[in-house]
């Protein structure tokens, strides 16, 4: 059985609404369902993780399977691979730290700037250092690791597809290869838009495959994004 996991392709960093894809994010969906219909990827199952993201990448993939005539299963919601609150976390720690240099220097809008300050957050709610979050780190993992659990009974013994959130999927990568928290930030913030990472169930867990492949952007480096 093979898990394949998405991040969804690139949303709205910068608008009024984050929660959609970009032109571009909508470019990369159709590239992705387009490189799995024509590498014959036969789905039992299609999850999302319930936000809007999700879903339109979802669409990308589906309109791809349906300009080729082949069939592919109506997408289940599945909360447990929706993204965490990032908002919460982010502004938390901004809050908290707000002549902290990193904090700072993020207001630039530089991504290397805005990339230190995320790692700083991220780690910050990892070691429980910030209060009163609608989901602590140790929540989501719970969450997370329930919802992989869910994705075996789904497939067989045949391939499922689920687009979720870097945040949900560097978690089971984080289950999968028995790493510590910050290690997990690390994979969160490295996976890139639409990219593919391949789980297997074994022995009662689940094991990684492949990590953060872009095999249907091949040739595009213009479409590779993080956020």
């Amino acid at each position: 059985m093979s898990l394949l996991l998405v991040r969804h392709g690139q949303a709205s960093y910068g608008a009024a609404d984050y929660d959609k894809l970009s032109e571009r994010g909508h470019l990369q969906a159709r590239r992705l369902g387009e490189w799995l219909a024509r590498g014959g990827h036969r789905f039992e199952a299609v999850v999302v993780g319930g936000m809007r993201r999700h879903r339109e990448t979802a669409d990308g993939v589906i309109e791809a399977f349906a300009a080729q005539g082949l069939p592919l299963p109506a997408p289940i919601a599945d909360p447990g691979f929706a993204e965490f609150d990032h908002e919460a976390v982010f502004s938390t720690w901004l809050r908290q730290n707000a002549e902290h240099p990193v904090a700072i220097a993020s207001r630039s809008g530089l991504p290397r700037d805005v990339g230190a300050m995320l790692q700083a957050a991220l780690l910050a709610w990892a070691n429980d250092e910030l209060p009163d979050l609608p989901e602590s780190w140790a929540a989501l993992g719970a969450r997370v690791h329930a919802a992989g659990e869910r994705l075996e009974a789904l497939g067989g013994g045949g391939e499922v597809l689920v687009l979720s959130s870097g945040g949900v999927i560097s978690r089971l990568a984080q289950i999968a290869l028995d790493v510590p928290n910050h290690r997990a930030v690390e994979l969160n913030l490295a996976l890139r838009n639409s990219a593919l990472s391949e789980f297997h169930p074994h022995a009662g867990r689940l094991r990684l495959g492949s990590w953060n492949a872009l095999p249907h952007l091949h040739g595009a480096r213009d479409l590779w994004t993080y956020y």
